[in-house]
């Protein structure tokens, strides 16, 4: 990534496209060898605690735009529905998984001090969105043919169209606000994140009774809201980093920086690239499989029960999911931390903690998915045919949990690892390779378990998932790792230190960022 070529590197300070942290230099703690375990789980849920406040905050308002989506009638319902899953398999899983090239550049060049790497990261990560956005734009635009031609109703098919027109300029926001979240939680800051989405939530429903109910603009209004709300948890972000300590100005006086190579920046974006187009297929791949089920669903002997049933099922695993992914992230973040500063045993234990407390995660959310499996279906409905088959799929889901919790966690150490293309290949294996065909084989023939095959197939794709990502964290050479991100960060030396040319003399590795008084507790993480 971009490395400085300025003979007087200590005075150099590039003008970033979004303001970067001012790193506080700390002496390296040494963990005690008795408390090293604990220490580490304190470190991994202070980072996980405010990711999962912001996921709950960001599905509560997935469930308002619904609710308002519902008053509207059951054609708007269908429509915006229908739009959000073209938008989720075409738009924004793809925009997600591109963004997460960037996590172990961020991650790692944090651990070593680079905060060069980080904005650099930022603004081509950004850039990278940016041009992915254009051709789903396009696609996005001609949506309405393609659902016709598909055999889509054309009533539902016109009112879909409507509302994903009107939800183009949240592929903008989207490629801004992706990259700042990891911009920002590479660098321990994830509380700030749980305080902008639960301001940009409160403002969400009065922006959808403005838009829906005062000014009349009915399912493009919920559209529209949703694409505000995106863009006040951009600004939200975009404050914070400008005026609460993570901006340096330019004070006129410092000496200009020369730029990078024009060979050295082209493998710089290169490397970026290939981590970017990996970690969207890791994405992609899992995203997709979910919507495949519910097509599926509507070949079932009761396909009307059965599709209804899923999206149940579905909102049921999305806010499961909020759990285990911000454990991935909080996992990714300290591995990369750790191989950046040189530490692989530190790293190590860093993955052994996270897979263990995946474990417990996921047990609990399989007692979870087994308790309300008799009540659960009916905060949604009271369709006798749809709360039998929950009530049958609940425990399968729960089953499915035990390999998904964990497995997640396993994909955040690759990740943190800058290992995407194995977590790939993985989920290619484990959800298309056995997934699918035993879902298949269970739905229809020869096992004929009809909908519960279904879920048959996903735990079974959970499962194999879970053991190839056990297998592939703990078969990792953590020394190997650790050369790689000195590669990926620009040769800094073992210990975590960084030549500084001006003097000659070594800096200790930056641990922590200024991030305020109110994220105190979680920089207390990153200090360990």
């Amino acid at each position: 990534m971009a490395t400085c070529h300025c003979s007087d590197s200590p005075q150099c300070h590039h003008r970033p496209l979004l303001g970067y942290p001012k790193l506080q230099d700390r002496k390296r703690k040494t963990v005690p060898a008795g408390g090293g375990v604990l220490a580490e789980v304190a470190s991994i849920l202070c980072l996980t605690g405010p990711m999962v406040g912001a996921g709950i905050l960001l599905y509560l308002r997935s469930l308002v735009s619904m609710l308002f989506l519902g008053r509207l009638g059951e054609l708007p319902l269908a429509g915006g529905s229908l739009a959000l899953g073209f938008a989720n398999i075409t738009g924004y899983s793809v925009l997600s998984g591109l963004s997460g090239g960037m996590d172990p550049v961020c991650g790692q060049a944090f651990g070593a001090g680079r905060t060069d790497l980080l904005r650099a990261a930022l603004r081509r990560t950004i850039v990278l969105l940016l041009l992915a956005s254009g051709p789903i734009c396009v696609l996005w635009v001609a949506m309405h043919r393609v659902l016709v031609a598909t055999g889509q109703d054309p009533e539902i098919a016109s009112t879909a169209y409507a509302y994903i027109l009107c939800s183009l300029p949240d592929l903008v926001v989207q490629s801004f606000l992706h990259p700042l979240r990891i911009y920002l939680r590479a660098q321990s800051v994830t509380l700030p994140l749980t305080y902008a989405a639960a301001a940009a939530v409160l403002l969400h429903v009065p922006i959808n009774f403005l838009l829906v109910d005062v000014l009349g603009l009915g399912i493009r209004g919920v559209a529209l809201g949703a694409v505000c709300t995106n863009l006040n948890f951009l600004l939200f972000l975009v404050a914070y980093v400008c005026f609460f300590g993570m901006y340096t100005h330019d004070d006129g006086d410092k000496k200009p920086c020369a730029a990078p190579a024009e060979e050295e920046c082209a493998k710089e974006w290169w490397s970026l690239v290939r981590l970017s187009v990996h970690s969207c297929m890791s994405v992609c791949l899992e995203w997709w499989w979910y919507e495949i089920m519910v097509l599926l669903c509507g070949v079932l002997a009761d396909p009307k029960a059965a599709v209804a049933t899923m999206g149940v099922l579905i909102q049921t695993t999305s806010l499961i999911y909020i759990f285990p992914h911000s454990l991935g992230c909080a996992v990714s973040t300290r591995v990369g931390h750790e191989l950046g500063a040189g530490r692989p045993e530190r790293a190590r234990l860093v993955a052994h903690v996270g897979l263990g407390l995946g474990a417990a995660l996921g047990l609990v959310a399989c007692a979870f998915a087994v308790s309300v499996r008799g009540v659960w279906a009916r905060m949604f409905t009271s369709d006798d045919a749809i709360l039998r088959l929950t009530a049958a799929a609940l425990p399968l889901l729960g089953l499915a949990e035990l390999g998904n919790c964990p497995q997640t966690t396993g994909c955040g150490v690759l990740r943190g690892s800058a290992r995407p293309q194995k977590a790939a290949r993985i989920n290619v294996w484990a959800f298309y390779g056995v997934g699918m065909p035993v879902a298949l084989a269970l739905a229809f023939r020869p096992v004929h378990l009809d909908f519960r095959g279904m879920w048959g197939g996903m735990l079974a794709a959970q499962l194999v998932c879970a053991a190839q990502m056990l297998r592939a964290v703990l078969g990792t050479d953590w020394e190997e790792q650790t050369e790689r991100a000195r590669e990926l960060t620009g040769g800094g030396t073992a210990d975590g230190d960084i030549l500084d040319e001006a003097d000659g003399h070594k800096r200790k590795h930056a641990e922590a960022t200024k991030a305020g008084a109110d994220n105190a507790m979680l920089m207390v993480a990153s200090c360990v």
